[in-house]
C-alpha cells in the first residue's frame, strides 16, 4: 500500500544560522538516500514557504485567486515523502526518521486505491 507523509512545521519556528541549516540537508540528504535505497521510496519533495503559496476557490463557478495557504495554522505543510510499505507499522518506522518529526509533526495517510483506476489514469478492461 502507498502512505503519503506530509511533513509540517511549526510556522513560529526560530530562524536557523547558516550551519544548522546545511546540517539539515545534510540529514534529510541521508535519510532521503536510505529510503530510496530501501526499495520503499515513491517520491519526495520540499516545498517551497507558505509565503509563496497561492489558493484558488470556485465558488458558483467564480474562480478567486489568494496569495497564501488555504487557512491560517501554527503549522504549514513543507515537503512529502510517498512510501509503498507493507503495513502501518513500517511507513510509521520511516516517518519516525524524518528529520522534522522532532520539531514539527508528520501526518502520515494512505493513498486512496479506486477500483478501475491506476496511477490516476483509468484501466483499460
Amino acid at each position: 500500500m502507498q502512505y503519503m507523509c506530509l511533513i509540517y512545521q511549526p510556522v513560529d519556528a526560530p530562524e536557523m544560522a547558516p550551519a544548522e541549516y546545511q546540517k539539515l540537508f545534510e540529514e534529510y540528504g541521508a535519510y532521503t538516500q536510505a529510503a530510496r535505497e530501501s526499495g520503499k521510496l515513491v517520491a519526495g519533495e520540499p516545498l517551497q514557504p507558505i509565503s509563496d503559496a497561492t489558493t484558488v476557490r470556485v465558488r458558483n463557478g467564480k474562480r478567486t485567486v489568494t496569495d497564501g495557504p488555504f487557512a491560517e495554522t501554527k503549522e504549514w505543510l513543507s515537503g512529502f515523502y510517498l512510501f509503498d510499505c507493507d503495513t502501518l507499522d513500517e511507513v510509521l518506522d520511516w516517518a519516525a526518521k524524518i528529520p522534522a518529526a522532532r520539531d514539527g509533526s508528520i501526518e502520515v495517510r494512505p493513498l486512496m486505491v479506486i477500483p478501475g483506476m491506476r496511477d490516476g489514469h483509468p484501466v483499460a478492461q
